[in-house]
């Protein structure tokens, strides 16, 4: 799949499998087309080139009430929760409940106070958004991601505005929640300790390329050098100051991207 903003290519022949049931994280510098991956997958953007398939079935061409079947399988977690300011976190996680099910208030109650359960926040759910901490915003955030039963969910920088403690407690509950629901989870990050402590599978964007994708324990334990610069937070290596840089400059001794040969699957 290859995306565009007009002259500027952001992603070029990107491909790669991601595993149902696990935990895939996509990394790379910033500026390097992560979050427009993100919101290509998921339809907010058409590629000029490529398909995208859920379960077999290619979103981009489909009809636009098949896409909204599709998305019925998507939950999203935005960077700063997305949630609506002037209603309480119990709200919050409703919404979506209210405006794509009949379900009855009670029943709402239910499924409001199971994903919140999940997520630790039952004894904040009166609460405003403004009146809670930023970790409490993500988890609530999580658990409206969650209110729908979605299999895939999908994160943009989940730890963004978070210090490295409360990183570390979002981690273990994204592996919590994870393993409970069974939901296939994809993070947009550029966390390496996070990535580490909760990825299954690991991807690498660099000059709008995947120039490495697999495994988590054999990414993480690459010797290519624009991989191993990155892991490392190395100013040694192909990746300069910022991704305009990179694009005008040749990679080390030998070019990553001719080493790799394009995108990898899992």
């Amino acid at each position: 799949m290859s995306k565009s903003f007009g002259p500027a290519t952001v992603l070029d022949d990107v491909s790669f499998d991601v595993e149902r049931g696990k935990i895939t994280a996509i990394l790379g510098p910033s500026g390097t087309g992560k979050s427009v991956l993100l919101s290509t997958i998921i339809g907010m953007y058409p590629p000029e080139r490529g398909q995208i398939y859920v379960d077999g079935e290619p979103l981009v061409g489909m009809r636009h009430r098949d896409l909204m079947r599709v998305r019925r399988k998507f939950g999203v977690l935005f960077q700063d929760g997305a949630l609506f300011g002037s209603i309480s976190l119990y709200d919050n996680i409703a919404f979506p409940l209210r405006e794509h099910t009949d379900l009855t208030e009670a029943a709402i109650r239910d499924v409001v106070h199971t994903k919140a359960d999940l997520v630790g926040l039952v004894k904040h759910l009166a609460k405003l958004p403004g009146e809670v901490s930023g970790g409490m915003r993500k988890r609530a955030g999580l658990a409206r991601a969650l209110a729908l039963d979605p299999e895939i969910v999908f994160f943009d920088e989940p730890d963004s505005g978070l210090d490295p403690v409360r990183v570390a407690h979002l981690d273990v509950m994204m592996r919590s929640v994870q393993q409970v629901t069974g939901c296939t989870f994809f993070v947009i990050t550029h966390n390496i300790e996070s990535v580490r402590r909760t990825a299954d599978h690991i991807g690498l964007l660099f000059r709008s390329r995947l120039v490495t994708f697999g495994p988590a324990a054999e990414v993480l334990a690459s010797e290519r050098p624009v991989v191993r610069q990155f892991f490392e937070g190395s100013v040694r290596g192909p990746i300069g100051m910022d991704e305009m840089v990179d694009a005008d400059e040749p990679a080390d001794e030998t070019d990553e991207l001719a080493l790799v040969g394009g995108a990898h699957s899992a």
